[in-house]
């Protein structure tokens, strides 16, 4: 019994220290929003596909590349900075029509999941609030980057991601179909570790 016991408890420290260290390797990115963008663009009665920017997004990554299962994103998306670059288009989606930021001045994504897709590639589930109605959407994210950003001369994280929403599913169908329901977002974000 003795022999057995002393067999199996540098396997269970081991497995302890294991586990410890799998944790401790999930490091907290804080969004630099600086260098966070976010582009969504719609098909527009079939001619073009516009564009507007959302600066200003806010939120954490938790990231460890070794247990992708364990990460995870937070993000606050201020709404009601959206820019069409066209004033009155701008104004408008600001209205009560599309995103209502007198009401609704910020939107939230929460992942529920985390699934890596190998190559540096990850699926992010995740809930979705905008106009006070949440729904799930999937980023299909890339890491672009981790390591030491040179300027800054802290730990640092990249990743470009895209996805696909219908907006009507969120109480803005003004112009659908003629203007498409389903709108695209493009965002690149680089954060730091704190």
């Amino acid at each position: 019994m003795k022999k057995i016991t002393s067999l199996l408890l540098p396997l269970v420290a081991s497995g302890v220290l294991y586990s410890a260290a799998s944790q401790a390797a999930v490091v907290d990115y804080q969004l630099d929003s600086p260098h966070t963008s976010i582009v969504v663009s719609w098909d527009h009665f079939g001619f073009s596909h516009p564009t507007a920017v959302i600066p200003g997004a806010t939120g954490v990554i938790k990231f460890d590349p070794q247990h992708p299962a364990g990460s995870s994103v937070n993000v606050s998306i201020p709404v009601s900075n959206i820019d069409t670059h066209v004033p009155a288009l701008t104004k408008e989606f600001q209205g009560s029509d599309y995103f209502d930021t007198a009401k609704y001045s910020t939107a939230t994504f929460t992942s529920t999941k985390v699934i890596s897709r190998g190559e540096h590639r990850y699926d992010i589930e995740g809930n979705l609030t905008l106009k006070g109605v949440t729904k799930p959407v999937t980023l299909h994210a890339t890491l672009n980057k981790i390591g030491e950003q040179a300027m800054v001369k802290k730990q640092a994280v990249g990743f470009n991601a895209t996805g696909t929403l219908q907006r009507s599913a969120f109480g803005i169908d003004k112009y659908v179909p003629a203007v498409s329901d389903a709108i695209t977002l493009t965002i690149s974000t680089e954060a730091y570790a704190q």
